[in-house]
C-alpha cells in the first residue's frame, strides 16, 4: 500500500528519473529482504519445529533486517519528497 501511495506521489510531483529508480531500488530492497526472511523462517521451522531459542534469534534478526530496509526506504522517500512538499529546501 506504502509502494503504491508512494508512486501515486511520484507521478504528482513528477520526480525525476533519478528519483524513480531510487524509489524503485528502495521497494525492491524491502521486498527482496521480506521474501528472504519468508524463507529463512520456514527453513528454521522445517529443520527445528519445535520452539528453540536459536530459530527465534533467527527470526527476531531477520525481522530486524527487514526493518531496517524499511526504514532506508522511508528515508529515501523523504529525501524525494520532502523538497516538493515544502518547495525546495
Amino acid at each position: 500500500m506504502a509502494a503504491l501511495v508512494t508512486a501515486a506521489a511520484g507521478i504528482f510531483y513528477r520526480i525525476s528519473r533519478t528519483e524513480w529508480f531510487f524509489m524503485a531500488f528502495a521497494f525492491t530492497l524491502v521486498f527482496l529482504m521480506e521474501i528472504i526472511n519468508s524463507a529463512i523462517e520456514r527453513t528454521a521451522d522445517v529443520l527445528k519445529p519445535r520452539i528453540d531459542s536459536y530459530v527465534k534469534e533467527i527470526k527476531d534478526i531477520m525481522a530486524g533486517a527487514v526493518m531496517l530496509s524499511a526504514a532506508m526506504c522511508l528515508v529515501a522517500g523523504l529525501v524525494i519528497f520532502l523538497p516538493y512538499i515544502f518547495g525546495g529546501l
